[in-house]
């Protein structure tokens, strides 16, 4: 059975810095494509940054230059390294896995339950 389990989420403010993490279980870190979505209230979703299956990177542009995601494969564990944080980046983060082996394209299967994420200016 595949859990990710998202932390690090919390209250800072603007300027400051916070690391997420995402543990997965019953999961290939290494082989899968991972992506951090948020999603603010009243707003859509969105994809915050990806890693794929190749190691690509990718990011929405709002974060470029602000935001790395990384993996750790050895302890399944994905992360989201925010700094520059804005009030505007205030949402709840969620990690998400696509089916074992896949790369983004073929669309995410698994999901945390989030962690909170807000920034005060």
């Amino acid at each position: 059975q595949v859990q990710l389990m998202e932390s690090g989420g919390g209250s800072v403010q603007a300027g400051g810095s916070l690391r997420l993490s995402c543990a997965a279980s019953g999961y290939s870190v290494r082989t899968s494509c991972m992506a951090w979505f948020r999603q603010a209230p009243g707003k859509e979703r969105e994809a915050v940054a990806t890693i794929d299956r190749d190691g690509s990177l990718s990011y929405v542009d709002s974060v470029k230059g602000r935001f790395t995601i990384s993996k750790d494969s050895a302890k399944k564990i994905l992360y989201l390294q925010m700094s520059s944080l804005k009030p505007e980046d205030t949402a709840m983060y969620y990690c998400a896995g696509v089916p074992y082996g896949n790369y983004c394209a073929r669309g995410y299967t698994y999901w945390g339950q989030g962690t909170q994420v807000t920034v005060s200016s």
